[in-house]
């Protein structure tokens, strides 16, 4: 009896639904991705670890097809298999735009101790590539936030020179204040030093003298905690005009020792490590090398130039560089030397993590790569990017493994 009477109840839901239109059915949502604000992961070194960011990479996608100078030089070509640098980075050449990428490297970040990020800025004006880099950098402090990571901007004033003079210049550099007070100084996770935003400058190289940095900062509403280059605070400072705090460390031919020498005759001072130097300039035909190559030592440089930073008991430590391929400083994971500066710097910052979560990061981007368009697998990966940056690794792997198996 039960058994007919289900037979016909199953029979008349086939003769109601046959009648229904597509819109009468009934709709079964899928479960929406679950967002978790991100969890710092626990350091025992309590230095603040920045890297110095490069926004500046293009592709044939984001470049109106052709790839970006910082991948060509005067004479690579990257669809040859060539990039100008004698390092290729583990994922190859990309887009700094490419939001799989930022995810990729700023959760490669998180997972080594490093805090935040210090971008490479070109400012406001639409000349060359600048307004490429100002996009890229945009995009770049779009997730930062998700990640948990902090960040400031390292200004070039350099980029005032090209066409402009005089008044022109300082009128110009306001304008970059102005977007950067407007835009960054003002966000959550824009570094402060003493309640005020740091801002970095690489240089002075083109506004060179104490009353023109006073009149770049006189029309902001809070001057920022400003950082010139190493020697180069005199350019911003004099008796009657103190806009500089202090400076930072950069790879040159001057001792490290030297420059440390220096560290209590400021208000502020960043340290600097660097996993090694040597340029592409020559072979890549813009011009004579800046800089006799400083060997990397496969990682022994930089785990030595981190110890000295905390033999000098530095507050901040500016690391140098997380992607500088033509001058190959690059921190950020290669083919050459795989993990092996960022495991340095997972010792230094005291994390419990190891090259397994870089490698899980490492398949997350590819992943990402290889599913595109492709909503089940998106899906299940922008979880697993909530999963990462929550410190909720066990789950977002099982979602990576799934993603592999194509379930």
């Amino acid at each position: 009896m039960k058994k007919l009477l289900f037979i016909i109840l199953f029979c008349c839901g086939i003769v109601l639904l046959s009648g229904c239109s597509k819109d009468d059915l009934p709709i079964i949502k899928e479960n929406p991705v679950e967002e978790f604000d991100p969890v710092a992961v626990t350091k025992t070194n309590p230095m603040k670890l920045y890297v110095h960011y490069m926004p500046w990479f293009e592709t044939p996608a984001t470049n109106n097809g052709a790839w970006g100078q910082h991948w060509t030089m005067a004479n690579k070509n990257p669809d040859s298999g060539e990039i100008a640098s004698y390092y290729n980075p583990l994922i190859g050449p990309y887009a700094s735009s490419d939001e799989a990428v930022i995810e990729y490297h700023l959760l490669l970040m998180k997972y080594s101790g490093i805090d935040g990020i210090l971008i490479d800025w070109y400012g406001t004006r639409d000349l060359w590539d600048y307004p490429a880099n100002k996009k890229n950098t945009e995009a770049i402090v779009k997730v930062l936030e998700k990640v948990g990571l902090n960040f400031a901007i390292v200004y070039e004033d350099q980029t005032v020179k090209e066409e402009l003079e005089g008044e022109a210049q300082i009128t110009q550099a306001k304008a970059d204040m102005k977007y950067l007070e407007d835009n960054f100084f003002g966000k959550s996770n824009y570094i402060k030093i003493g309640n005020k935003p740091l801002l970095m400058v690489f240089g002075p190289q083109e506004i060179k003298t104490p009353t023109d940095w006073t009149n770049v900062f006189s029309a902001m509403k809070t001057k920022p905690s400003f950082v010139t280059l190493y020697g180069h605070s005199n350019l911003a400072n004099n008796a009657d005009n103190k806009n500089a705090s202090g400076e930072f460390i950069w790879v040159d031919a001057t001792s490290m020792e030297t420059k440390y020498a220096i560290k209590d005759n400021f208000e502020v001072f960043f340290g600097g490590a660097y996993p090694g130097y040597k340029d592409f300039y020559k072979e890549g035909g813009w011009g004579e090398s800046a800089l006799a190559a400083i060997d990397h030592k496969d990682g022994a440089l930089l785990k030595e130039l981190l110890q000295m930073a905390k033999s000098k008991n530095v507050s901040n430590l500016q690391l140098i560089t997380w992607n500088d391929f033509g001058e190959g400083t690059m921190i950020e994971p290669t083919k050459e030397f795989g993990y092996k500066f960022l495991n340095e710097i997972q010792s230094f910052s005291g994390v419990s993590y190891s090259t397994s979560t870089l490698e899980n990061v490492y398949d997350y981007y590819n992943l990402r790569a290889a599913n595109k368009g492709k909503v089940k697998a998106e899906k299940k990966l922008t979880q697993a990017f909530y999963y990462f940056v929550s410190l909720q690794n066990e789950k977002a792997k099982a979602l990576l493994d799934e993603v592999k198996n194509g379930n």
